[in-house]
């Protein structure tokens, strides 16, 4: 979370020092360095989740050489929608190993610390499933919220998302004390 955070910062400060010292000849650049931004950006979250988006075979961001290990997640996004605050909501994302060997999940790691993974520790034998578990902890966290899980297996690298609203919880007041030793 740090890296990209860093990363976006100094893409930043980048596209801003260029736009600073060369207007004309840049400026087409920085627009377009903006709207591909803009295009990866998630929007907040509606009132009423949307549906989960399908994906095709996983795509590793570490390519393996065996064309004979393959899996496919039903989503590879869930959206919660908007949530309270206060309980934890959890999205199991299934996935199919659609190879010829099988798929073993050597780690599973959450982008922070509020949103905790849980997966299949067996191996995934051919034409059999298994799952990724995503738990957000919504308490304290009024807002909106993207979080990554990086799945690794002898597969590769996929990432998986979740994302909504959390609405923030009303304020509490101080109860009335009708205790009181002095009467009115």
């Amino acid at each position: 979370m740090k890296k990209t955070i860093f990363l976006l910062s100094a893409f930043a400060l980048f596209s801003t020092l260029t736009f600073a010292q060369n207007k004309k000849a840049d400026s087409k650049k920085v627009t377009k360095s903006a709207e591909k931004m803009q295009n990866k950006v998630v929007a907040p979250a509606k009132a009423n989740p949307a549906p989960a988006v399908q994906s095709a075979p996983v795509q590793t961001t570490t390519p393996n050489q065996n064309p004979d290990l393959s899996m496919k997640f039903n989503t590879e996004e869930h959206v919660f929608g908007t949530i309270p605050e206060g309980p934890a909501v959890s999205y199991d994302f299934e996935f199919k190993n659609i190879g010829k060997e099988p798929i073993i999940l050597s780690g599973v790691q959450a982008s922070c610390g509020c949103t905790t993974p849980t997966w299949t520790k067996e191996p995934i034998a051919p034409g059999k499933s298994g799952k990724v578990s995503a738990t957000y902890n919504t308490q304290g966290r009024p807002g909106s919220f993207v979080k990554t899980i990086t799945v690794n297996s002898n597969v590769g690298s996929k990432i998986i998302k979740i994302s909504g609203n959390v609405e923030k919880a009303p304020e509490s007041s101080v109860p009335a004390n009708n205790n009181s030793m002095m009467k009115h």
